[in-house]
């Protein structure tokens, strides 16, 4: 009786979570919201707004790893393809002589003249930082589809492979395509974002709620595909391809769909984040960046939207904000102890240890991640799993007579009751309750 009665409470304390769901999302968003205004300081606002930029990379792995159950290496060329899509087309790196073919695209502010001493003059891209958003993002799941398509038939350690050395041939080749992104030097002058004659700037505010927009735009869309038909059959492949197929599951769509959803959110954020930043390098898309977003899914919890968030932000604030604090005061604490390795330890520069460190902890003690995708569900006991069906049911000792299946119909109390076509039949089957019967054909 006991278990019972927590059992009925257990439920009742989920029905109640789940209603106070709406409610606590309402307050984190409004607790976001004024973060700028609460905090004050620029440096911690800036930190936050690149922490944005990993959430919406996280999300958009989370499609590849989290939902289909692709392990991509590689994430971070998506990453640079988007930063050099809007890079390169607002900046002055690209700058074709003018002619009448520019003039429609000057007409519709997408191009302006630049005239260089007399002569005809040069084009100089400005194309709006609103129309580069979409716009990279399908530059990017083009590549997506592109980059997919040779893994689709491969798994596991050889698929790794495989987008790994896509991820390090994206950053090879921006570095040596100087006319287009400026090569090792990287792209400079990015047009910053304008909104109704409003200029971003190098301010971090602006930067902040633009990034916590695309952050809930994404956080919708991820929610609603996992939930969806297409969510569903990802989830089928990571589970069991075969059996997925066996089903009617077309994998081979799916898989490159996959691909091409976390591309986009990958190309999306490289806009938000090249316009942030103003410039773009290849170093800026190494594999370091595909490991950190990796990991952060992992901490997380793959395939859990809400825990890739939370594993994201932990990971990118410990890094730009919380280690440089607490590399301050153990230098402080080195000082007042006169203690030299206090005073000279940077946990900054041992981030990739603290990396591998937070991986072997939750691979060893929760491989589920912080906030796990699947909810625990509780055993059943003894008692329920032997406990005796109630007075309505109806039990039917042999459910097929002659080969064909009984089908029992609304139960009554009356007795001396049998059906006309089990009567016709050998009564090779007794029923506990008088059930009109009949015979599937």
């Amino acid at each position: 009786m006991a278990r019972s009665h927590g059992w009925i409470a257990a439920i009742r304390n989920r029905a109640r979570s789940e209603r106070l769901r709406p409610y606590l999302l309402v307050i984190i968003l409004m607790a976001a919201l004024a973060f700028p205004y609460l905090d004050g300081n620029e440096g911690d606002i800036d930190a936050a707004a690149n922490a944005f930029a990993f959430v919406m990379l996280a999300l958009g792995l989370n499609i590849v790893v989290g939902f289909a159950g692709l392990l991509d290496l590689g994430y971070a060329a998506f990453f640079a393809i988007g930063a050099y899509t809007y890079g390169a087309l607002s900046s002055y790196q690209i700058q074709p002589q003018w002619g009448s073919f520019w003039e429609p695209f000057q007409w519709l502010g997408l191009v302006e003249h630049l005239e260089v001493g007399g002569g005809i003059g040069t084009v100089h891209f400005d194309v709006s930082f609103w129309l580069m958003l979409p716009v990279a993002a399908v530059v990017a799941a083009f590549f997506g589809v592109l980059f997919g398509a040779p893994t689709l038939r491969l798994k596991g350690d050889y698929l790794a492979i495989v987008t790994l050395g896509f991820g390090e041939i994206v950053p090879i080749v921006a570095r040596n395509t100087p006319s287009i992104t400026n090569g090792a030097q990287g792209l400079n002058g990015v047009t910053t974002p304008k909104f109704f004659g409003y200029e971003f700037g190098v301010m971090s505010t602006p930067y902040y709620y633009l990034g916590l927009s695309l952050i809930v735009l994404l956080i919708l869309i991820s929610a609603r595909l996992k939930h969806s038909r297409i969510g569903r059959a990802w989830l089928a492949i990571r589970e069991d391809e075969i059996a997925a197929e066996a089903m009617g599951v077309n994998s081979t769509k799916l898989k490159l769909l996959a691909f091409a959803i976390g591309a986009s959110f990958a190309g999306m954020t490289g806009t938000f984040y090249v316009a942030k930043l103003q410039t773009a390098a290849p170093e800026m898309f190494m594999f370091p960046v595909s490991v950190m977003i990796l990991v952060m899914i992992v901490l997380g919890g793959i395939g859990s939207v809400a825990g890739v968030v939370v594993g994201a932000l932990i990971l990118q604030l410990l890094q730009s904000w919380f280690l440089q604090d607490l590399t301050q005061w153990i230098h402080a604490l080195g000082d007042l102890t006169g203690t030299a390795f206090l005073q000279e330890l940077d946990l900054v520069q041992s981030i990739e240890l603290i990396f591998g460190i937070i991986l072997v902890v939750m691979m060893l003690y929760r491989r589920q991640g912080l906030i796990p995708e699947r909810a625990t569900v509780t055993a059943l006991t003894y008692e329920q799993q032997d406990a005796m069906p109630s007075r309505t049911s109806v039990a039917i000792s042999a459910p097929f007579i002659g080969g064909r299946l009984i089908r029992a119909g609304r139960c009554s109390r009356s007795k001396g009751w049998r059906s006309r076509s089990a009567a016709s039949r050998p009564s090779t089957a007794s029923i506990s309750m008088s059930c009109p019967v009949r015979l599937s054909p």
